[in-house]
């Protein structure tokens, strides 16, 4: 675990920051959720700007407020300490993933199509959610292209191999990354959340199964012409398995290994565990970029786009959640004191259940990272602490996991698949649709799992 990381700026940010100071995050993330369904040009072509405008507004009358050194000194801990390695990480699972293309067919049967969901749920905590998605996605499609409707199994792709499958470890979705660079042991969400990831897994797979076969008995389910007929699987990119499990070595071993010392830069000291780690995790992404065949990311049509996106947005986000870290970590002290108190008994003692409907709920529409972010340090933000009380932590992790499926926005590859199926001339059931679609079959899944474990 790195619990010998300091504690990020949020942290020794200045004590008394009123609620106004939130609305630069509030509006980071509303614009994240409504600005590409309102305003999806001027989204699409200035949404860097617009990230790095909402930080403005933050920065700019933070160093009025509290002064121009404790600003500076707060912005750059918060994105030397945080958003680099998360970033990097990304950028690296990204790069990895997309050089491994599955070339070929096969018969989109209901059998065939949920082997396929359960091996990207697998894959979904090894190479995260969006690896994992970008992987299958096309070779899915490509298998149901000779079905008049299909759209019912890339929402259940969405609910599985976009979301839940990745809440094993902190490879498999942003927000569980986020909480390893806190001090969450990196096998902890494997041994707590298992059996709760197993059971919704299943539920969804078999209710996938017994929905798509009803689907494929429909006599006017299959096209006169199969537009890709059955042919042999290939893998391309096989080196990127190998860079796969460099990552996972790399983020293992940043976990154990504390070097002391470090680069003073500005202020902030870089230790040599954190600079060593994000430097392998570059070495493992240019490494990736030089032994993939060409052939490989033609096939999954990878380019640079999505995570350009990625990396400009959250740096609007790690900008603008300093103040609000800070105003959660004050407790019931802080501006957010009813919030606090809503996730407390009268005596104080942390109630699960209210964590993971909260979590869960911000998760479903605004992203999932910065959502367990919040949680987390609303509930103390001290990793070793948080491991022992296992029903908060689980459900802080679980919810923020599980419930980003719940819409489109949700969580990046949920957009990402939804995309890649209407240019491939998939109908996909729109944002209140698909959000239909969550409520009847996820929901109720959601709810037992909660009745279960937390």
């Amino acid at each position: 675990m790195l619990g010998a990381m300091p504690l990020p700026a949020a942290a020794a940010a200045p004590i008394g920051y009123a609620p106004v100071w939130a609305l630069p995050f509030a509006a980071m993330l509303l614009s994240i959720a409504l600005a590409p369904l309102l305003l999806p040009a001027i989204w699409h072509r200035h949404h860097g700007k617009i990230a790095l405008g909402w930080a403005a507004v933050l920065l700019l009358p933070h160093a009025l407020v509290f002064g121009v050194e404790p600003t500076v000194h707060h912005a750059l801990h918060s994105l030397l300490d945080e958003y680099l390695p998360f970033v990097l990480l990304l950028a690296a699972l990204y790069t990895v993933s997309g050089g491994i293309a599955l070339r070929g067919n096969v018969r989109g049967s209901a059998a065939h199509n949920t082997t396929l969901l359960a091996l990207g749920a697998l894959a979904a905590s090894a190479m995260g959610t969006t690896g994992a998605a970008m992987l299958l996605v096309r070779p899915l499609i490509h298998a149901n292209d000779r079905r008049r409707r299909s759209a019912h199994v890339l929402v259940f792709f969405i609910f599985i191999v976009a979301n839940a499958g990745g809440a094993l470890t902190p490879l498999g979705d942003p927000p569980l990354f986020l909480g390893f660079l806190r001090g969450v042991d990196f096998f902890w969400t494997l041994r707590h959340l298992a059996a709760p990831t197993a059971l919704l897994c299943v539920l969804l797979l078999a209710l996938f199964y017994a929905l798509d076969s009803w689907f494929w008995r429909q006599p006017d389910q299959l096209k006169a012409a199969d537009p890709t007929p059955d042919a042999t699987l290939q893998l391309l990119g096989r080196w990127n398995l190998l860079w796969l499990l460099a990552v996972v070595g790399i983020v293992l071993l940043s976990g154990s290994w504390h070097p002391s010392g470090g680069i003073e830069l500005f202020g902030v000291t870089l230790r040599w565990g954190a600079l060593a780690r994000d430097g392998a995790l570059l070495a493992v992404l240019l490494a990736s970029l030089a032994t993939t065949p060409r052939a490989a990311r033609q096939l999954n049509h990878f380019h640079w786009g999505p995570m350009l996106e990625v990396a400009k947005l959250f740096l609007g986000i790690f900008l603008t959640i300093i103040p609000v870290i800070a105003m959660l970590r004050a407790g019931t002290d802080g501006a957010f004191a009813p919030l606090v108190r809503l996730t407390s008994d009268a005596h104080g003692a942390p109630i699960a259940t209210a964590y993971f409907w909260l979590t869960g709920a911000l998760s479903s529409v605004l992203d999932n990272a910065p959502t367990y972010l919040v949680f987390f340090n609303l509930a103390g933000g001290d990793p070793v602490r948080l491991m022992h009380e296992v029903s908060v932590l689980g459900a802080i992790s679980a919810g923020s996991v599980y419930l980003g499926a719940m819409t489109y926005v949700g969580n990046a590859p949920n957009l990402m698949v939804k995309a890649i199926a209407e240019h491939r001339g998939i109908e996909m059931p729109s944002f209140f649709g698909y959000l239909g679609w969550s409520l009847i079959v996820l929901l109720p899944c959601l709810l037992l799992v909660q009745v279960l474990f937390f």
